[in-house]
């Protein structure tokens, strides 16, 4: 008995530090640029946010979730086809797989691993997942169909996956599902 208890103190840390995501929703009922991310015990864990507040500048983004922070921009200027996150001594490739279908995107984090995100309907942006589950199993959806302020995320994603990992999952699909005023 005392063997099985070590095992579980020995696991438990690892269990207490996977970043489980559970769920995402805009800060305001009529703004897209403040969204509140939260974690398994379905409390606010943090923030994404706007870098730039003022006028209409959305290639700039910083995250915050507990000790996790970040930032995710536009690549190159005039080309919504390619992004980085950085956070965590990290770099993430963020690319769509096809030029400007942003319904199918490719995640290459450290380590050569790669992560395929896309629509489960091509002409509906309210449902996104992983295309294999390689690194486990990873989803978004909308909690009411046509309502991009509020977000269920299914975060099954092995430990290997890095945290700005996921958030460029998180990123893409809440900046490709809602409206930029």
């Amino acid at each position: 008995m005392a063997r099985y208890l070590l095992f579980a103190w020995m696991l438990f840390p690892m269990i207490l530090n996977a970043q489980i995501l559970s769920g995402a929703a805009t800060q305001w009922s009529d703004s897209f640029r403040d969204w509140y991310i939260y974690g398994t015990d379905e409390e606010k864990k943090g923030e994404m946010r706007l870098r730039w507040s003022t006028g209409n500048d959305w290639t700039e983004w910083n995250y915050q979730l507990e000790d996790h922070y970040g930032n995710i921009r536009i690549k190159w200027r005039n080309n919504p086809n390619e992004w980085e996150v950085r956070g965590e001594n990290v770099i993430v490739s963020v690319r769509t797989v096809w030029n400007n279908n942003f319904r199918d995107w490719r995640i290459s984090g450290p380590g050569n691993r790669q992560l395929n995100l896309k629509c489960k309907f091509g002409n509906q942006t309210d449902e996104w997942l992983l295309s294999d589950d390689r690194y486990g199993h990873f989803e978004m959806y909308t909690n009411w169909e046509g309502d991009p302020r509020d977000w269920a995320i299914i975060d099954e994603l092995s430990e290997e996956v890095t945290f700005p990992e996921k958030m460029a999952l998180v990123f893409i699909v809440l900046f490709h599902s809602s409206p930029r005023e």
